[in-house]
C-alpha cells in the first residue's frame, strides 16, 4: 500500500505561520496601517488573483518572471496571482479612481506569490505594506513618502531604520549622451551593481572615468553629494542630480538625524523605475526592509501615465527587525462563569479562556491551557 501523505508538508518557499508569530505580523501591519492612515493614505484591497494582460502591464511588467498563471475555467483566460502590490495600485488609481483629485494617497497591506525566492529571501509568499503617491512630480513628494517609511518603521519598533537612496536613471543617461551603445549600457549596469571596476572600464569607453567616479562616490549622503558636485555630467542627467539634490535638503530639514546614503549607480531592482528610489535597512537585520520610488503609471514608454512615487514593506523582514510584543495575559475562566463575568473580565485587558467542562484541579487545567492567572472566588489569581 501506498504510504499516506504527509499534510504538513509544504512546497519550498511556503510556510505556515504559527501562534504568537501571526498575531505579531497582524498588529505590526495595522500599526503600519494606522500611520498611513494618519497622514492621509486611504486602503484599497485589489484582488489576489486578476487577468494576465492587465496584472502584467505598465510597472507589472518587471515581475513577469516571478510570476504565477493559471487558467480562468469561467473566462478560459489566462490569470495570474500578483507578485507585487504596487502594479494593482497603479491600476485602480488610472481606472477607478481617474476622477479623484491629485494628488493620490493610497495604502494597502496584502499577500504576495513569487515563483521563487532570493538569496536573502527564502520565502516565495510574503506579506507586503505600502503606500503610493500618484500624480504628484515634486520633490516634496520623494521627501514626503521616504519619511513616511523610515517613520512607519519605527512606529512599529525598527530601531534607527537607513534609507539607501539611487538614482536608476542617471546612469542610462550618461551612457546615451556619450554614445554608448544599448547593449553596453546593459553590460555596464550589470557590471555597476557588482560594483567591478575593470569590467566598467573595459566596456565603458567615453563613459567609464565618469562612472569609475560615481563608483567611488557612493556613501553616506554628504560625502556623496559633494562628490555628486563636483562632476560634470552631461545636461541629460543633470535633472537627476537636481532632484537629488532638492530631496536630500528635504530630508535633512524634516529629519536631520535619518541615517542616509547614496548608491549613485544602484540598478537592480529599480528596472520599472523612473527617477529617485530608496532601499531601507537595520542595522543587524539581513535583507532589505522594503524598497520604493518613482515610477509612470501607464503604458507605453517612459513618459505614460501619471507620475507616481510609493514604497513597499517586506513584512518578513520587518518582522525580523522588531521585538516581539509581550504575549497578553490568558485568564482561564472555570465551567459556567457567566457570560458577563467574562465579558467585565475582557474589558479589563484579559484574554478569557473558557473551561469547556469540569476540571478538578482547576490550575493544573489553566497551565495546560498556557493561562498564567485563573479566576477563582470572583477574583483571580496567579497560577504558579
Amino acid at each position: 500500500m501506498p504510504e499516506p501523505a504527509n499534510t504538513a508538508l509544504l512546497p519550498a518557499g511556503l510556510h505556515d505561520v504559527l501562534p504568537p508569530d501571526a498575531a505579531h505580523e497582524a498588529a505590526a501591519v495595522e500599526r503600519l496601517m494606522a500611520e498611513f492612515a494618519g497622514h492621509g493614505y486611504e486602503r484599497v484591497k485589489p484582488p489576489l488573483v486578476e487577468f494576465e494582460e492587465s496584472l502584467l502591464a505598465a510597472s507589472g511588467a518587471a515581475m513577469t518572471q516571478q510570476t504565477f498563471r493559471l487558467m480562468d475555467p469561467l473566462s478560459q483566460k489566462t490569470m495570474a496571482v500578483r507578485a507585487d502590490i504596487t502594479p494593482q495600485v497603479a491600476r485602480i488609481a488610472t481606472s477607478r479612481l481617474t476622477k479623484a483629485p491629485r494628488p493620490l494617497r493610497l495604502c494597502y497591506a496584502g499577500q504576495v506569490l513569487r515563483v521563487k525566492g532570493t538569496q536573502l529571501r527564502h520565502e516565495r509568499q510574503f506579506a507586503q505594506a505600502g503606500v503610493e503617491l500618484i500624480g504628484a512630480l515634486e520633490p516634496e513628494a520623494d521627501a514626503e513618502v521616504v519619511l513616511l517609511a523610515a517613520r512607519a518603521l519605527e512606529v512599529v519598533g525598527v530601531r534607527r531604520p537607513t534609507v539607501d537612496l539611487c538614482v536608476p536613471t542617471m546612469v542610462p543617461l550618461i551612457c546615451r549622451a556619450l554614445g554608448i551603445s544599448d547593449e553596453d549600457t546593459a553590460t555596464l549596469r550589470a557590471a555597476l551593481d557588482r560594483k567591478d571596476i575593470a569590467a566598467v572600464t573595459a566596456v565603458g569607453g567615453p563613459a567609464a572615468p565618469l562612472l569609475e567616479r560615481l563608483i567611488a562616490a557612493s556613501g553616506p549622503a554628504e560625502r556623496a553629494m559633494r562628490a555628486l558636485e563636483a562632476l560634470e555630467l552631461p545636461d541629460a542627467a543633470e535633472k537627476d542630480r537636481r532632484r537629488l539634490r532638492a530631496v536630500m535638503a528635504l530630508l535633512r530639514a524634516a529629519q536631520p538625524d535619518l541615517t542616509v546614503t547614496i548608491d549613485l549607480v544602484e540598478y537592480r531592482g529599480f528596472e520599472y523605475h523612473s527617477g529617485l528610489s530608496f532601499t531601507l535597512f537595520a542595522r543587524g537585520v539581513r535583507g532589505e526592509l522594503g524598497a520604493g520610488g518613482r515610477y509612470r503609471t501607464g503604458t507605453g514608454g517612459e513618459d505614460a501615465g501619471e507620475p507616481a512615487t510609493g514604497f513597499t514593506l517586506f513584512m518578513d523582514t520587518v518582522l525580523r527587525a522588531v521585538p516581539m510584543t509581550p504575549p497578553p495575559r490568558r485568564l482561564f475562566l472555570p465551567h459556567g462563569t457567566p457570560t458577563d463575568v467574562a465579558a467585565r473580565l475582557r474589558g479589563e485587558g484579559w484574554v478569557t479562556v473558557a473551561g469547556l467542562a469540569h476540571a478538578d484541579d482547576e490550575a493544573a487545567e489553566a497551565r495546560r491551557l498556557r493561562c498564567g492567572h485563573r479566576l477563582a472566588g470572583g477574583a483571580t489569581h496567579a497560577v504558579s
